[in-house]
């Protein structure tokens, strides 16, 4: 074994792993990797593949495996101290395991683990060397995940590691006189509105208004869930009703962030998932700061004291889909 020692983050999504090193100073090594996941076909299966992708991430960075100090996992489940509590998109084996031991001891080396907003959460923080204020990340997505980082890169998980479940906090909006659902069946919550699974109600809704018949989606026979993910393209198209969609995502999410910082006082939100690549997000974020205005105590938006700066600021994910596998890597690195 050198004298160097490295660091592996191992990003489990539900159908691949993002695998990246750091050094001992925390810079990435070489490039991102990526192998298949098989989380579907049991937590073994899925060992094999993160041992197949740390050999990779290694042979492509130059870097002995016997080198790697460490390594960060990320789940996407619940999960406390290393055990699955959720099924999510896993198979049924996963829940009630102790994970972070089991791979400890397939891979003979340290292993700490969280969920994947929480590791993108803190990969974008340590992303942004000079910064000095906690970090709020929000994530659209399928569903609607999130993950808050203290000053000093610590990250904030809860007593249990279940805390900043942020798509289950209500929303005072409506919908035909009902709070909608999310995937877990809570009624209002952020994920109802801000979510795929919202795009895709409210897109069925539009489509059965008589005045969306013409409608290019309403010409196609491909189902509801497909039609959901071309509205983004229609979007940035100039699609009336695919903008109006968007748009009311938008306001729903500049109220959830207006009241996550009558809680959390974040300084710093930084909004991930999708939207961080669309075309349109500029206009997307001016909508949700718009509404942010609306929703937050005026000091929210900036000191009431000359110089009058901005007391929240907002910044789109720099990180991509490599976030969580870094902050994973940072974690590991943190622990060692």
């Amino acid at each position: 074994m050198s004298s160097n020692s490295y660091y592996a983050g191992l990003d489990i999504g539900g159908t691949s792993i993002k695998t990246i090193l750091v050094d001992q100073d925390g810079a990435p090594v070489g490039n991102y990797g990526e192998v298949d996941s098989n989380v579907k076909e049991g937590y073994h299966r899925t060992f094999e593949q993160l041992n197949l992708g740390l050999k990779e991430i290694c042979e492509a960075s130059n870097v002995d495996v016997a080198d790697v100090a460490g390594v960060g996992l990320d789940v996407p489940a619940p999960s406390c101290k290393g055990v699955i509590w959720g099924l999510a998109n896993l198979s049924e084996d996963w829940v009630g395991t102790d994970i972070r031991s089991e791979y400890e001891a397939d891979c003979g080396k340290p292993v700490v683990m969280t969920n994947d907003a929480n590791a993108a959460a803190l990969g974008e923080y340590m992303m942004r060397p000079d910064i000095d204020t906690p970090l709020l990340l929000v994530a659209p997505g399928t569903g609607f995940g999130g993950g808050f980082v203290l000053p000093g890169g610590i990250l904030y998980e809860g007593a249990n590691g279940l805390a900043m479940e942020l798509g289950r906090m209500p929303v005072p909006f409506l919908e035909n006189g009902e709070f909608p659902s999310d995937s877990a069946g809570a009624a209002g919550s952020t994920e109802a509105w801000v979510s795929l699974m919202a795009i895709r109600r409210r897109l069925e809704l539009r489509l059965a208004d008589p005045a969306n018949a013409n409608h290019v989606l309403n010409q196609s026979d491909d189902p509801i869930a497909k039609k959901a993910y071309a509205v983004r393209d229609l979007a940035t198209a100039g699609d009336e009703m695919a903008l109006e969609i968007f748009s009311h995502q938008a306001k729903v999410l500049g109220y959830h962030l207006a009241d996550q910082c009558a809680e959390l006082d974040p300084g710093l939100i930084v909004i991930g998932g999708g939207l961080a690549e669309a075309a349109f997000r500029d206009w997307f974020l001016d909508a949700v700061k718009e509404a942010f205005v609306e929703r937050a105590q005026p000091f929210y938006h900036k000191a009431p004291i000359a110089p009058f700066q901005p007391t929240t600021n907002f910044e789109w994910a720099i990180g991509g889909d490599g976030a969580a596998a870094f902050g994973a890597a940072r974690l590991a690195l943190q622990a060692g």
